[in-house]
């Protein structure tokens, strides 16, 4: 396939609510879906890092993204979360991804296998060729063990067309520099740290996928667009006013808080799966005041 730029802006790797009983809120779902496309985002990841991808079922995956793909109805890309450190695992959820109708699948490095460059390389090739649809490659070794180096990266996206781009959250500047000096046309380079979208813009990254928009869509896609513009002083004070929400969202593993606010913004239930566990008491003070300061809930 000819590889064309897969989104410029923001994505959000929205959260899957849950209900009491443990299972997924579509309900909430839908009405959060709304919520984000009314807020301006360009695309929309479900079943990934943050909506808890790892503790779905096979068919609670399917479900999501197709929940997701059916409330978008074409109106931004949908790009379904699909990762394990199986390989033949990981195609088999790609597959299930594009029968979902999806747009694109994001996959992240395998974990806890940490394997070479040379099995990270064969591990996205082999998904590349046996589901025909454009990939986003995850880059985050906080949470995988590994590195995927940049010339492993530009290797995979001059060897299949399909792989789309690079979700970049290794934090390293110099790395994710190099290749976005380095692609080739159409391959995407997108933060994968809040934090960092800012200068990773002024470097030439295409946007991000993002946790921060899940509770701030409007005025995060905006600072994105402001951003891409060149607009740098605009971009510069929403970065700065949404800096502590950023950092915050990090305190405990994502999605702890970001679930944590979300509930505070009456948006859905504050339940997660084991073994994840709600935000501590110590921190919830502090995260109701970074709300209140934005205007995302109001005093109590």
């Amino acid at each position: 396939m000819e590889r064309q730029l897969l989104f410029q802006g923001t994505a959000t790797a929205i959260v899957t609510p849950f209900k009491k009983d443990g299972s997924v809120d579509e309900t909430a779902l839908r009405e959060f879906v709304e919520f984000q496309i009314k807020g301006g985002i360009e695309a929309l990841v479900p079943a990934g890092s943050t909506g808890e991808g790892a503790t779905l079922s096979e068919s609670e995956q399917a479900f999501v993204i197709e929940t997701v793909v059916d409330q978008t109805n074409g109106r931004v890309p949908v790009i379904g979360g699909a990762s394990s450190n199986s390989t033949s695992r990981a195609i088999a959820l790609a597959k299930q991804v594009k029968e979902c109708r999806a747009d694109a699948i994001l996959s992240v490095a395998p974990f806890y296998n940490k394997p070479t460059q040379e099995g990270i390389y064969r591990h996205f090739g082999a998904i590349a060729e046996a589901v025909d649809m454009p990939m986003i490659v995850y880059n985050v070794p906080g949470r995988t063990a590994s590195n995927i180096e940049p010339a492993t990266a530009l290797r995979l996206a001059r060897d299949f067309s399909s792989v789309a781009g690079v979700k970049e959250a290794s934090g390293s500047l110099p790395q994710i520099m190099q290749i976005i000096r380095d692609r080739p046309e159409g391959f995407g380079v997108w933060s994968g740290d809040d934090n960092l979208t800012l200068p990773l813009i002024a470097a030439g990254a295409d946007g991000i996928i993002s946790v921060v928009s899940n509770e701030a869509p409007a005025e995060f896609s905006s600072m994105v667009r402001y951003a891409l513009k060149g607009k740098m002083l605009k971009a510069r004070e929403l970065h700065y006013r949404l800096l502590p929400l950023m950092n915050i969202n990090f305190i405990e593993s994502n999605p702890i808080p970001v679930k944590a606010a979300l509930a505070m913004m009456g948006m859905i239930e504050d339940q997660l799966r084991l073994p994840l566990v709600p935000l501590s008491e110590a921190h919830r003070e502090k995260l109701e005041q970074i709300l209140t300061d934005l205007e995302l809930v109001k005093k109590s």
